[in-house]
């Protein structure tokens, strides 16, 4: 017999019968569910109406964070019965097994959810707008996955499926659930606009993740290691890469349709201890040409005081504009949107890329081709006698490519590059490693930009809150400055799959040349005293940027915490 936890204590203020009498009449006539009539009537603010709920029906809530600490037990109750009946099936470590409402007055629930489990469970409620933000993480994969739970498993050989190509539309007309799981997986992704997608093998089974934002979030977890296998075949046919090798890693690429656009895909898959996992980069070069059309510094979320320093440094008439940062953050996004500004027809703009990521008119882009013998050092020599104005080299890696940029730079032309590092002193460091000499380097040098990229919190489920003490003692903020703040979290909700942030705005640091700072870089001098300098000239660095987003209420502590050094 299923047991039913009851919460310790409940404070005595709650809902009297006579509301829950009135909100049952009204349902009945209304045809709405009793607990949104419930809360519309009460007119309270979410906490409050589930603490008081909570009391009157002596069930202990749960709110979002609860939810996203607990595990997900789809293959106790598969998602499709999860979403039509508004519940939710959790595992709780230790404690077992709990079943979470939306509606504690469905008088059904519990005795289909006793039939339909079989095994014992804690009953809990949650308010119901948290809950389908949940649900909503997992939607589309779960769908697909839970077709996979309820029938066989294709059988023959995924190598027999020559596909190049793969039809969104065609996913409904597919008798194979594994290649119905993929692409539905990949339709998913596409319509969250994840930029990656992750199958992952572990010894249970297969876990699918997004990276949405810049974090990877799982939306799904089917058990058995054959089914993982055949989801890795699968996308290793329409690879095209061989399905027998599973030692090594290997790379391709494929096309998807989508009503009549073609999506590139890159896939790396990578051998593992249960088998093997892959990566799918998804590239829609079309919606970045047509984001390209309105592409400038102002759309990317820098402020007004970064986005005038950049605009200075991007139209000097020579030298090298450098930005940096890790892998994701934006950068060839910069330098694209410096590009579109001052391309207004009067120079001759060349790019060389690796690989060419957005197309530009009146732009001569040209990718590097390795295989060819085409490098970046040996495009940048050709380019230089092509007669450019300006130049955009994707990425500097090695010193030969660091030195023809820097010459460039010197010799009448301005160069706009992109370099791996932490900020805009760690360039410094850098260049010297690859054997550029420190006096032509700054000589070069109009200014560095240093960037990330910051989560904002959702517009549609914001709210302001006030960060405890801990938080604040590990973000280095006083109680002090924090009064000045704005801080705003997102509770979480389908726009933004419950995780309370939607979309990414860019922060810099940008440090401009000048004779002082040029001097002390020649001289050698320590870190500690270039930044000094900066200052002075005005630099606004990374954190002191982040923390100012934090303020306006655009993101929040523990974002800026995952992006920027504390320190």
């Amino acid at each position: 017999m299923n047991q039913v936890t009851e919460p310790a204590s409940f404070r005595l203020e709650s809902i009297t019968s006579d509301d829950i009498a009135a909100a049952r009449a009204q349902a009945r006539s209304s045809g709405a569910r009793m607990v949104d009539v419930l809360e519309a009537t009460l007119g309270l603010a979410p906490a409050e109406f589930m603490r008081r709920l909570a009391a009157a029906v002596r069930v202990e809530p749960l709110s979002m964070d609860d939810l996203h600490r607990l595990e997900p037990a789809f293959d106790l109750l598969p998602f499709s019965e999860a979403s039509q009946r508004q519940c939710l099936a959790l595992r709780e470590g230790e404690a077992g097994l709990l079943l979470v409402a939306g509606d504690p007055f469905d008088s059904g629930l519990r005795a289909w959810a006793e039939e339909r489990i079989a095994q014992d469970f804690a009953f809990r409620i949650a308010h119901p707008a948290d809950l389908r933000a949940y649900l909503s993480r997992y939607e589309e994969s779960m769908r697909a996955m839970d077709s996979v739970l309820g029938g066989e498993l294709a059988g023959g050989d995924a190598r027999s499926e020559a596909v190049e190509s793969l039809s969104i539309t065609s996913i409904s007309e597919d008798d194979s659930p594994v290649v119905k799981l993929v692409s539905s997986t990949i339709y998913d992704a596409l319509k969250s606009q994840a930029s990656d997608i992750h199958f992952e093998t572990g010894s249970n089974g297969l876990t699918i993740k997004y990276r949405l934002d810049g974090v990877l979030i799982m939306v799904g977890n089917l058990p058995g290691l054959d089914l993982a296998e055949q989801a890795l075949s699968r996308i290793k046919v329409l690879a095209e890469l061989d399905i027998a090798e599973r030692r090594v890693p290997q790379d391709g690429r494929f096309k998807v349709s989508v009503k009549g656009r073609a999506i590139d895909f890159r896939v790396s898959v990578m051998p593992s201890i249960h088998g093997e996992d892959a990566v799918l980069r998804i590239l829609d070069k079309q919606a970045l040409t047509d984001e390209l059309a309105g592409l400038r510094l102002d759309t990317l979320g820098f402020d007004a005081a970064s986005i005038e320093r950049m605009r200075r440094l991007a139209t000097e008439p020579y030298g090298m504009l450098l930005v940096t940062g890790p892998t994701g953050s934006g950068k060839s996004t910069t330098l694209y949107a410096v590009l579109t500004e001052i391309n207004s027809g009067q120079e001759k703009i060349i790019t060389i890329e690796d690989p060419v990521e957005y197309q530009l008119n009146g732009v001569l882009q040209i990718p590097v081709n390795e295989k060819k013998g085409l490098t970046f050092s040996r495009g940048l020599r050709s380019i230089l006698r092509h007669d450019p104005d300006r130049i955009l080299v994707g990425e500097i890696r090695d010193g030969e490519t660091a030195q023809i940029a820097v010459q460039a730079a010197l010799t009448g032309h301005l160069v706009y590059t992109t370099v791996h590092a932490n900020n805009a002193f760690d360039v410094i460091g850098r260049f010297r490693h690859m054997g550029v000499d420190p006096y032509t380097f700054v000589s070069a040098m109009n200014g560095i930009v240093a960037q990330r990229l910051v989560r904002q919190v959702c517009s549609d489920c914001a709210v302001e809150y006030k960060p405890d003490k801990e938080l604040l003692a590990a973000s280095r903020l006083t109680h002090q400055a924090a009064r000045n703040y704005k801080f705003r979290m997102g509770r979480g909700c389908g726009r933004c799959r419950g995780t309370g942030y939607r979309g990414r705005h860019a922060i810099a640091e940008i440090l401009s040349l000048n004779d002082e700072f040029r001097e002390l870089v020649v001289r050698g001098e320590p870190v500690r005293l270039l930044r000094e300098a900066a200052a002075r000239n005005g630099t606004q660095f990374l954190r002191q940027a982040a923390l100012e987003a934090v303020k306006r209420g655009d993101t929040t502590l523990q974002e800026i915490n995952r992006v920027t050094l504390v320190g």
